[in-house]
């Protein structure tokens, strides 16, 4: 029997408008320490942002480059890119008043902490 391995992940938001409490989800970022894993994955679909306010697209795409470069490590975006991987993971999950905004941490197990970043982002973004 292969080993199921613990994750954390969290769904990322384009909140447009925080008042309205509305969002749409444009990404997961996955956090698994037993494989030394974390990864962003996104995909914005401009037709479904627009359908919840006026929103610059670029700017989604821009935040979550941003979050995909802490992910992957690269220091031109920060300091906190240079962190372990549990610091750049708590970064990444805690509340803040941006237009992409985490929600709650989810938990699971896998075999393939790659091919669940995928399967999570059929399931909830795509």
């Amino acid at each position: 029997m292969t080993d199921r391995l613990a994750y954390q992940y969290v769904v990322l938001r384009c909140v447009p408008r925080v008042e309205r409490e509305e969002f749409v989800n444009v990404g997961v970022v996955l956090y698994c320490q037993m494989a030394d894993f974390l990864q962003a994955g996104w995909h914005v679909s401009p037709e479904r942002l627009r359908a919840l306010a006026d929103i610059p697209v670029d700017a989604v795409c821009d935040a979550l480059r941003f979050v995909d470069a802490v992910c992957r490590g690269d220091a031109s975006v920060g300091a906190v890119a240079t962190e372990d991987l549990g610091t750049r993971f708590g970064f990444i999950k805690s509340p803040r008043s941006t237009v992409v905004q985490p929600g709650p941490v989810h938990g699971g197990t896998s075999t393939d902490c790659a091919a669940e970043l995928d399967r999570l982002l059929d399931a909830l973004v795509r």
